[in-house]
């Protein structure tokens, strides 16, 4: 289109004289209204004309093109070798007016006849917006200073948002230059606006005064500060760990946070500082800020919408990834005491809430991701189980337990009624139970069911012969019962109530058929059965009152596409818990003897790694788990194409391949010492009660009994680029989603991923 190239330089043009507006503010500190008006209103044009550069490929380069005179070291001779880029200058004049007294910080100096104070001799650092990390004193709120702040922060989001008209690439390090030269020693503000930014977002209380509907009364201008805020710092952090050689990383360094004698870490000085945060009360107001925030969208009042609730979760969950991701000593710090159940429980309401609904798919990958990571280390085992008391109502069943218990029930929940794009993170669901089964002490008797309900299901015949990798799911579970009744039998009379009363399923298992005829005949059974499961083999029971049901999307609502995730082999690196509770990694064919559910790797994340949609697992197994799990009728809708794994079929060589592996053992000893002994008390005291059956086996042992216990294994979460590149596309998606209204960049031609309406 002709019009374009001359839209382009009229958009350049604007820009060009924008930046010189922008860089002069910068320079003369903008002592009056006037200047200060002139900033915003070039702030609010180059927000809007960035993203039409940035979409035509032709003008792309244009900001990173240099301009005669304005030189790098501040000089103004007009010698071409010194002349910065358009992008440097804008960057860095946007860093300077975020700390510019009078206009978006608070001035230092007295009232008077004195000259304005110069913008280039300040220390930023006295100018911090709020207190929190690295900074005790909190400025007086001006909601002035608060407005112009969020003007230049979408200008700087806008910036960095260059990412998004550059399509998906498997290679997760592609750096952003825009971000790469804001977060770098060029800009001297640096420190100041990480420590201003992430300070905002974690002291920022939406409930404030906590009267009821105050919201509805003042106006808050804090809370699009912050929104904003949180936007530009995961931006910012858009950095591939698994190329990082940053030593906090790995979170074996003790030195103090900025000590010289450390190797250099990640050149991003935003990814430096965030991994160098080592003081304890800085980690507690960063886990205090986060957790209040996160647990907003749950307070329960008695006045309907009498308290603000806060939009912005998804950014925060991000932000908390990177925390974990980057800063180990702050992983440790979470897991150390219950604070960091105070992220999983509206992580796992977040995840309920959000099972029945496609344009949240998202949210249900960052919520699993982080639970993933928790899941590696022992504490985060641990500290599930303390018992739940805090009564969010959530659309599961009534049960009095620990977070164990809720973490398996909603677990359970998105399994057995989620949409079925979700299928892809069973094994990941199925994996964080795993990793914390070891030190479970007592699950109730509501998540016994609900673990047994999932066995039962992936179990049938026609399910595990229907795709390559369905077996995984029954091999992760029998691993779950496994290191209960080996490390925690004492305190799980539910559990081994539970499987005694389904005893035929491990049987069914056992004597699984290998034959060709019994294999099609399953196969065959699958087509006329569409639902053998009942929902009351789920013990289903009351939901909570007060919860409403999870709903899917509006029609018509914006999602944006997102790549396929690494199957979980490639999300993940085994590692066997010592005696002394250190981790040593698990050498392949250790590996292989020990953990046969992944020792058979045929097509699942290889052959779709490329695809561009989210659905990872095969349509076949797809279909087939749908109608195998009791499902609301109205939603029981199936895949309409096939993948190529589809052309799959069973073979009995294949099928003896890892029965053979099933871990069965120590399960089948159990049903065989305790199973004659309740029968027996069964007929000797014609006992027909739950409750005296379970009194008996909470006091029995098994001592001796088992088979020599197995060692821990241990699938902790590793970095790779392609979770970078997932994170990426998923941050973004994010960010592009809040800023529709106003636009940003709505109806610009994005690349990075597709926008799509449910």
């Amino acid at each position: 289109c002709p019009s374009m190239g001359c839209g382009g330089e009229t958009d350049s043009d604007t820009g060009m004289t924008a930046v010189e507006k922008l860089v002069q503010g910068a320079e003369s500190g903008c002592t009056n209204d006037k200047d200060k008006q002139i900033i915003i209103n070039c702030t609010q044009l180059l927000t809007r004309i960035l993203p039409y550069i940035f979409e035509d490929p032709d003008w792309r380069g244009f900001f990173w093109s240099t301009v005669p005179g304005a030189g790098r070291g501040g000089a103004h001779e007009g010698d071409d070798e010194t002349a910065r880029p358009l992008a440097e200058s804008l960057l860095l004049a946007i860093a300077d007016l975020l700390f510019c007294p009078d206009f978006t910080v608070q001035s230092h100096r007295k009232t008077g006849p004195e000259t304005a104070e110069d913008l280039h001799c300040i220390d930023s650092c006295e100018y911090i917006w709020e207190a929190g990390v690295g900074f005790a004193h909190s400025p007086p709120h001006n909601y002035i200073h608060d407005l112009n702040r969020t003007e230049l922060l979408k200008l700087l989001l806008t910036c960095f948002s260059e990412a998004v008209y550059l399509p998906p690439t498997s290679e997760g390090n592609i750096l952003n230059p825009w971000v790469q030269f804001f977060c770098s020693t060029e800009n001297r503000h640096a420190l100041p606006l990480f420590t201003s930014l992430l300070n905002i977002v974690c002291a920022y209380d939406p409930v404030g005064y906590g009267f009821p509907y105050n919201h509805l009364l003042f106006s808050d201008y804090r809370e699009p500060l912050v929104e904003v805020a949180a936007q530009v710092l995961i931006a910012t952090l858009d950095h591939d760990a698994s190329t990082s050689l940053s030593p906090s990383v790995d979170g074996t360094t003790t030195s103090t946070a900025m000590d010289d004698t450390e190797p250099p870490g990640p050149e991003n000085l935003f990814v430096n500082y965030l991994s160098r945060i080592h003081r304890e009360e800085d980690f507690q107001f960063i886990l205090k800020g986060l957790a209040r925030l996160l647990n907003n969208p749950l307070l329960q009042t008695y006045l309907p919408n009498s308290t603000k609730k806060i939009q912005f979760h998804q950014e925060l969950l991000v932000l908390f990834w990177k925390l974990c991701d980057f800063n180990k000593k702050f992983l440790f710090y979470a897991l150390k005491s219950s604070d960091v159940l105070d992220i999983l429980a509206p992580i796992l309401y977040y995840l309920n809430d959000a099972r029945a609904d496609q344009s949240r798919v998202g949210l249900m990958h960052i919520g699993v991701f982080i639970l993933l990571l928790l899941s590696g280390e022992r504490n985060f085992g641990v500290r599930l189980n303390k018992p739940y008391s805090v009564r969010v109502p959530m659309d599961i069943p009534v049960f009095t337990g620990t977070h164990a218990d809720l973490l398996i029930i909603v677990f359970h929940k998105i399994i057995t009624s989620g949409h079925q794009r979700l299928q892809p993170l069973f094994d990941c669901l199925l994996t964080i139970v795993v990793n914390v089964s070891p030190y479970l002490k007592s699950l109730s008797m509501v998540a016994a069911n609900k673990l047994l309900h999932l066995l039962e299901a992936f179990s049938t015949t026609w399910f595990l012969f229907t795709a390559s990798q369905n077996h995984h799911l029954v091999f992760f579970l029998l691993e779950v019962f496994n290191n209960i009744i080996q490390y925690q039998f004492d305190g799980n009379s539910n559990l081994v109530y539970a499987i005694i009363r389904k005893r035929n399923v491990f049987h069914q298992l056992a004597n699984l058929p290998t034959d060709p005829a019994a294999i099609q005949k399953a196969l065959q059974k699958k087509k006329k059965s569409t639902e053998p499961i009942s929902r009351t083999n789920s013990q289903e029971g009351v939901s909570m009152e007060g919860s409403r049901p999870a709903a899917p999307a509006e029609p018509g609502t914006l999602k944006t596409s997102l790549i396929a995730t690494p199957g979980i082999d490639k999300l993940t690196e085994k590692s066997q818990v010592s005696e002394d509770g250190t981790l040593s990694p698990v050498d392949q064919g250790q590996d292989q003897a020990a953990s046969p559910a992944e020792d058979h790797p045929v097509t699942l994340a290889n052959d779709t790694e490329s695809s561009s949609g989210g659905d990872v697992i095969a349509a076949s197994s797809c279909r087939t788990f749908w109608e195998a799990i009791p499902r609301n009728p109205e939603r029981r809708r199936k895949p309409s194409s096939l993948s190529s794994a589809s052309q799959w079929t069973p073979s009995p060589d294949w099928v003896i391949s890892w029965k053979s592996k099933l871990p069965l053992q120590t399960i089948m000893r159990l049903l065989q010492v305790l199973v004659p002994q309740v029968e027996k008390i069964c007929i000797d005291k014609g006992l027909t009660d739950e409750s005296e059956i379970l009194k008996f086996l909470q006091h029995g042992t098994l001592v001796g009994l088992l088979p020599v216990p197995h060692p821990i294994l241990i699938r902790k979460y590793q970095a790779n680029s392609g979770t970078a590149m997932w994170f990426r596309t998923y941050m973004w998606g994010v960010i592009y989603l809040r800023n529709v209204d106003p636009p940003i960049w709505y109806d610009t031609d994005v690349k990075l991923f597709e926008i799509q309406r449910v």
